[in-house]
């Protein structure tokens, strides 16, 4: 029998896999270990609004969206104005008719893209096949296109209180990637994380789930990060968690978790893994 899965992803993702992952049956339980929301910061509001503006103007050659989360909020009707009040979202049409490239690095992205009304032609992504969906499978596929002078876009989310220079590895590669090609390299912040306040019962879940064989499927290096602050005194030894991605992975270790699986992110590959470690 599989084991329980604790998903770790924020609120709304954790209760659409907890879903998914019900419907096949297994047992899942929420426990969001980051919050996502829309950027507080005046400067990267005007920031935003402007990077909407240019996109009208068909001034970029390509937005990278670092998740689902920067889509939604980039093109999302209510973000903010610093000065202005709610601005309003870009019009998708702009981009195509712009024939601006959509960048996605794995298909939670390219899925998000498509709800906004991007149309699937003007996507691009790492294969289906590829062996991991992060900045660097992207990269392979999207090499090509990039001339000296190209404007690329990238929007992003930050993390409440830290420092951009700390943040965003993959990101920030993919960004060195277009400078060395000759592109041009904007960034713009559409989003913000921050650290979960947990309750009682979430507290409760994370210590029992620490010991009864559940397993953490972890999705983020940040949210191992916000799961060590929350129970500093936790031993991880008999944990074991299944992560996305290699970093994600190295993190989990780092904690102490006394297994650690890895996977590709879409949902075939997960329930493969979950299905293995029962």
């Amino acid at each position: 029998m599989p084991p329980r899965v604790i998903v770790t992803r924020p609120a709304d993702a954790a209760a659409h896999w907890v879903r998914l992952l019900g419907a096949r049956g297994i047992t899942a339980a929420a426990l969001p270990l980051i919050g996502i929301g829309p950027s507080t910061d005046p400067a990267a509001q005007q920031a935003l609004s402007q990077a909407r503006a240019r996109l009208a103007q068909h001034h970029y050659r390509a937005l990278m969206f670092v998740s689902g989360h920067a889509v939604a909020h980039f093109f999302a009707s209510n973000a903010p104005n610093a000065s202005n009040g709610p601005s309003m979202a870009p019009d998708v049409h702009s981009l195509v008719a712009a024939k601006t490239r959509a960048f996605a690095p794995g298909p939670g992205t390219l899925h998000a893209l498509v709800l906004a009304g991007v149309p699937r032609a003007c996507i691009d992504g790492p294969a289906p096949d590829a062996a991991q969906f992060d900045s660097e499978a992207l990269w392979q596929q999207v090499a090509p296109q990039i001339r000296p002078g190209d404007r690329v876009l990238i929007v992003r989310g930050r993390s409440r209180g830290a420092e951009d220079a700390v943040q965003g590895t993959g990101r920030d590669w993919f960004a060195c990637q277009i400078e060395a090609a000759g592109g041009q390299v904007e960034c713009v912040v559409a989003y913000e994380r921050s650290a979960p306040r947990l309750g009682a019962a979430q507290r409760a879940l994370a210590q029992q789930a620490a010991q009864d064989g559940s397993l953490w499927l972890l999705s983020s290096s940040e949210a191992v990060a916000h799961l060590a602050a929350a129970l500093p005194a936790q031993r991880w030894a008999a944990a074991q968690a299944l992560s996305t991605h290699p970093r994600i992975a190295q993190a989990a270790r780092a904690l102490g978790f006394g297994r650690v699986h890895e996977c590709r992110p879409a949902l075939a590959d997960v329930l493969a893994s979950i299905e293995s470690a029962a």
